[in-house]
């Protein structure tokens, strides 16, 4: 029992000793700690603030994505229509085309560039076909283009469907 007695008492005065120790604390140490907390907190606060504003402009991109997606085969019919029917510049058609184009330039939308010659790139091409190459030189190289393939500022939106030589 004394053994017992003992141990609670050790225990009572180690916890008068944390008291003190805590009042023992210079000020200096207390705003060090403070400054700390506070640094923290508007740390994390700018990462809050930066992560809603990313998340803000994919979303409003991605929104721009999903339409521009649907507007690419009208795109594509307009061309189709314009070079089936030999319209010139000045024709109605073509003028809503280029119109057409402009506004969608004009929110991100690029063309990906002429592949015809080049190798399959798997990165912006999608090989629908392979055929015999017409020529030594196009053999392993794109030959044809079915469907252009667009780019939404750096992002693939549409691989171009493209014919590769044997």
């Amino acid at each position: 029992m004394a053994k017992n007695k003992k141990s609670k008492k050790e225990k009572k005065t180690s916890k008068i000793d944390a008291n003190n120790d805590k009042e023992n604390i210079s000020l200096d140490d207390q705003l060090k700690v403070e400054k700390d907390k506070n640094l923290r907190l508007f740390a994390e606060f700018e990462n809050f603030r930066k992560r809603t504003a990313k998340e803000r402009l994919d979303l409003l991109s991605s929104a721009n994505k999903e339409l521009i997606t649907k507007l690419l085969p009208v795109l594509d019919n307009f061309e189709r229509s314009i070079s089936a029917n030999n319209f010139t510049e000045n024709d109605g058609p073509v003028i809503i085309y280029n119109q057409l184009k402009q506004e969608l330039v004009k929110n991100g939308l690029k063309e990906i560039e002429n592949p015809i010659g080049k190798e399959l790139d798997t990165e912006f091409h999608e090989s629908i076909t392979n055929v015999p190459a017409p020529k030594k030189e196009l053999k392993n190289k794109i030959v044809d283009v079915i469907e252009k393939g667009y780019l939404l500022g750096e992002k693939v939106i549409r691989y171009a469907k493209v014919v590769v030589g044997n």
